[in-house]
């Protein structure tokens, strides 16, 4: 494969990425719905979860509501799915009653998550052993950036739509 794309032009090879980009995107959209399905959960739930759970400090409705770009009433409705799914549970600070945090559930969660996710984190790093560690750095460096530029998009839309 790398040879046949070595030899293509440089107008070619930005075709073929597009195309690729998208394909990989419809993809990912379609397995997150499956994924979704077997949890239980809608693909905007299960990823808002997966937010919950990668967050560095407890997370808020609020902050989840900017992380995603959702509005509030939204977050609420992923709240009350997750919760009412055992993944996740309400907790008020006790200091300030109105603060609200989401704390995920991971014991519970493991066991419902772990079937499933471990073959695609052994299937990742299967994909990611046929790499360089130079050519590696490229694609976080690619995989970086369009994260960057899908949040940048997604909160120009966000702004747009208001």
């Amino acid at each position: 494969m790398l040879e046949k794309v070595g030899k293509i032009s440089h107008s070619e090879l930005l075709k073929a990425l597009e195309d690729q980009s998208r394909e990989l995107s419809t993809r990912t959209v379609i397995f997150h719905h499956f994924i979704g399905e077997r949890l239980r959960l809608n693909p905007t739930d299960h990823k808002c979860l997966d937010l919950i759970f990668r967050a560095e400090a407890p997370m808020t409705a609020t902050k989840l509501a900017v992380e995603t770009g959702l509005s509030t009433g939204t977050i609420t409705g992923v709240m009350d799915r997750l919760e009412k799914a055992g993944y996740t549970k309400r907790k008020r600070d006790a200091k300030d009653r109105r603060l609200i945090f989401i704390e995920p559930l991971v014991d519970k969660a493991i066991i419902k998550l772990g079937p499933i996710f471990e073959p695609i984190r052994q299937a990742s790093l299967e994909l990611y052993c046929k790499y360089t560690d130079e050519e590696l750095r490229v694609i976080l460096d690619y995989i970086t950036n369009c994260n960057r530029m899908t949040q940048k998009l997604t909160s120009e839309m966000k702004a747009k739509s208001k």
